[in-house]
């Protein structure tokens, strides 16, 4: 184990997470990552989908322990459909006083009706999402997502019910082209670095480090495959939120859709033309024929709004008011960088 706290305060910025598992913040632990080589399922159609899916929900559910996340999205509206009549079903709700923000709950509990579901909102306050921070980083061994404490805060609420498995829809987007803005057009390598990266070290550190091995991995004649490079690195990113926010709960996380992978190339032309995750959308209109497809809605997360009023990180690592000109989701990470390499100094 090499700790090297610079290069993983760069990787962190740059992917969300810290890809090399050799390298450390400190030397008592690595970085929590899951690793994603388990064997998966290849799906071709939305009728073998189905069946997988179907079967991994029932699968989770034979001890009557399980519960799911029901967002108002077709992810989530599938697995719905093969959930035990009276099953529990989880809604997160974000809260700002004063402030309207995106709320998914009232598509959510359509779902749970339709499906015979007791449906609970878990209301979640930017006070909830700071406490829960340092457990979670703790457990993780370095900074976290910021939808991980909202995770963790459900967790938590399904675990005093009894439950130990915590269904959810995530690696839907990621497997049959959901990411329509990384899948919308042929990247030079250049401009795909430009794109993905979440913050540019450089932007934020005052000793930065420029981690280019991932994409550099899926490089062809100056170009990378969005779809080929997120099946690898987001895809463990996104897996590691779910999965360390749910063992820090002390539940297993359950993936349906993780445990398949699209079987054949992608099709980017229904994708680009605007049919995103064409293999899902046939599936939800088969199990909901006379249903709407709701809009695509990313886990809420007003950061906007609760990190409106941050003045930005003291430390002497950082650029001083770096992140005056930032998005919320991006000062989020800062933050979270920032409250780490404190609770390291402890």
């Amino acid at each position: 184990m090499v700790i090297d706290k610079e290069y993983c305060m760069s990787s962190y910025l740059m992917y969300r997470y810290v890809f090399d598992k050799g390298r450390s913040f400190q030397n008592d632990r690595s970085c929590n990552t899951v690793d994603i080589t388990f064997p998966r399922i290849p799906v071709q159609t939305a009728e073998e989908l189905l069946a997988v899916l179907e079967s991994s929900v029932k699968n989770a559910c034979k001890d009557g322990r399980a519960v799911l996340a029901l967002s108002g999205g077709i992810d989530s509206a599938i697995l719905a459909k093969f959930m035990p009549k009276g099953s529990r079903a989880y809604t997160f709700r974000c809260v700002v006083p004063g402030k309207q923000v995106t709320d998914e709950s009232a598509q959510a509990y359509k779902w749970a009706k339709l499906n015979g579901l007791e449906h609970e909102v878990v209301d979640i306050y930017w006070e909830d999402i700071v406490s829960a921070s340092e457990l979670l980083m703790r457990h993780k061994g370095a900074p976290i997502h910021s939808i991980e404490g909202q995770i963790y805060l459900a967790a938590k609420k399904a675990k005093e019910v009894g439950a130990v498995k915590f269904i959810f829809g995530e690696n839907a987007d990621i497997i049959f082209g959901g990411m329509d803005g990384l899948l919308s057009r042929h990247w030079l390598y250049s401009e795909f670095v430009e794109r993905y990266t979440y913050i540019m070290p450089y932007k934020v550190l005052k000793k930065p480090q420029l981690i280019l091995e991932p994409y550099q991995e899926f490089e062809v004649d100056g170009h990378i495959d969005g779809h080929d490079f997120v099946n690898k690195y987001f895809r463990q990113e996104a897996l590691g939120t779910y999965n360390n926010a749910c063992e820090a709960a002390g539940i297993e996380f359950v993936g349906p859709y993780s445990m398949t992978y699209l079987d054949g190339s992608i099709d980017y032309t229904r994708i680009r033309s605007g049919e995103t995750k064409y293999l899902i959308r046939e599936a939800f209109k088969i199990l909901y024929p006379e249903e709407t497809m709701p809009i695509k809605i990313p886990m809420p997360r007003p950061m906007d709004e609760w990190l409106e009023a941050w003045q930005g990180p003291k430390r002497q690592e950082f650029i001083p008011h770096s992140t005056d000109n930032m998005t919320g989701d991006q000062k989020w990470m800062v933050w979270a960088l920032e409250k780490y390499l404190d609770l390291l100094d402890v």
